[in-house]
């Protein structure tokens, strides 16, 4: 189910007077499995590919990379969409700490509505926990044959300590949930015991090993990453099958300094694997 809203917002994708070419951006709204509105923006070039953006923990789709990628990805011709899951940005919902498995199932929703618009949804890219839950999303459906993983966390016990102090699991146990708060003592966000053993319960190895071999898989990382060793990229690299690794020296999380050099990257491998796709499927919808 979703809403399109906006003066400028009566294209639809199955309107034939909407020419590739014509670009517009458009707020989308789609419900997910538990009744919650996702918010997202469309990028909408008249291609019939799409390509969707994910972000990540405490993020939005209005944030650096997901408006630069989205950015990118228009100028070549692809349509994209950038969206909030739930519980972040503009989206309903409560915000979670964990809740891997839930950010897949709103992915999923966000696919459904593409391809029930009549849309080819050529590519999932996340960046951080949005790369995660792409990755987890290749490992439960194989609908999806381009995955870009920017920055997504391999070890998922690894930064809980940072975030929720050494004695996280014995607080957890005694009060059902803890709260992060800022340098001024305000709650910035609460952690219940069922959002916390979510992450602890997430195998991202398994995941990794049950992506299907003709998903072609990219994970971007920055060498001076503050939040996600380089090591955590190199263990994707290892588990997935179809897989490529590109390092870039001397970016961190967001790639604050690479924007322009992460989308080429992105694009490219995105592009190269639509034309392989076209080959395949026949698929002739856009400008390649």
């Amino acid at each position: 189910m979703a809403v399109h809203e906006g003066k400028e917002h009566h294209h639809h994708h199955n309107d034939s007077s909407h020419q590739p070419g014509t670009h517009e951006q458009k707020r989308v709204r789609i419900q997910n499995r538990y009744g919650e509105k996702l918010v997202g923006i469309l990028h909408e070039t008249g291609s019939k590919e799409v390509v969707i953006i994910c972000h990540g923990f405490r993020s939005s789709k209005d944030r650096i990379p997901m408006v630069n990628l989205a950015a990118a990805f228009e100028k070549e011709g692809i349509s994209a969409f950038r969206f909030d899951f739930a519980g972040n940005g503009e989206s309903e919902g409560s915000f979670q700490y964990g809740n891997y498995h839930r950010e897949a199932d709103d992915l999923r929703a966000v696919i459904q509505h593409f391809q029930e618009e009549k849309c080819f949804v050529a590519a999932l890219v996340g960046h951080s926990k949005g790369g995660n839950a792409v990755l987890l999303y290749a490992s439960r459906d194989n609908d999806i044959q381009i995955i870009v993983n920017i920055a997504g966390r391999f070890n998922l016990e690894r930064g809980i300590e940072g975030r929720l102090g050494k004695d996280f699991l014995e607080k957890i146990e005694q009060n059902g949930f803890i709260d992060v708060k800022n340098r001024r003592g305000k709650t910035k966000y609460r952690v219940s015991k069922e959002s916390l053993m979510d992450r602890l319960a997430t195998d991202t190895r398994a995941a990794c090993q049950k992506i299907d071999r003709n998903c072609r898989v990219l994970t971007v990382q920055g060498s001076v990453d503050e939040f996600v060793p380089v090591s955590d990229a190199k263990e994707f690299a290892k588990h997935i099958p179809n897989h490529i690794l590109h390092i870039f020296e001397g970016a961190d999380h967001y790639f604050t300094s690479h924007q322009h050099e992460l989308a080429s990257v992105v694009l490219d491998f995105v592009t190269n694997g639509l034309t392989e796709c076209r080959r395949v499927h026949r698929f002739i919808h856009s400008r390649f």
